[in-house]
């Protein structure tokens, strides 16, 4: 498990190429359902194995809500308390079963400094080992 940092990145900390510290989530059956429970998504497929299979899937699985949920705390672990999230669009593959193990990785692929804070894009993924959870971009802020 990672921890929170106490301070922030800095814009001249942060340059394009960088890699984001990786972030690696056990992915349980009460992780998936709480996530499904927290975000209001009672779709049986979150919560109900029978009817996950009876659907094709292997189990259940994380919702997007929890996959971006995760997705931001991998990028405030790395960025730090006064990063803003601006955007987070990604794109689901495979889907996230208890027994896995998620794989956060990113890269920064832009930075541009403004008069207050500096803008940073960022690409994203979250595997398993069946392949690609999620991939996308994220936007944040960092303090100058």
């Amino acid at each position: 498990m990672t921890q929170q940092k106490s301070t922030s990145l800095l814009s001249r900390d942060v340059a394009v190429g960088d890699e984001l510290t990786p972030l690696k989530v056990d992915v349980t059956a009460t992780a998936i359902v709480a996530g499904a429970i927290a975000s209001h998504d009672y779709m049986p497929m979150h919560h109900d194995r029978d009817f996950a299979q009876a659907q094709g899937a292997p189990d259940i699985f994380f919702n997007i809500m929890s996959t971006n949920a995760y997705i931001a705390r991998f990028i405030t672990d790395w960025a730090g308390p006064e990063a803003i999230l601006k955007n987070i669009s990604i794109r689901l593959g495979v889907q996230a079963v208890p027994g896995q193990t998620l794989l956060f990785s990113g890269t920064v692929t832009r930075t541009e400094s403004g008069e207050s804070e500096c803008l940073v894009e960022l690409a994203i993924k979250a595997s398993v080992e069946t392949g690609d959870h999620a991939t996308g971009t994220a936007a944040l802020t960092l303090p100058l």
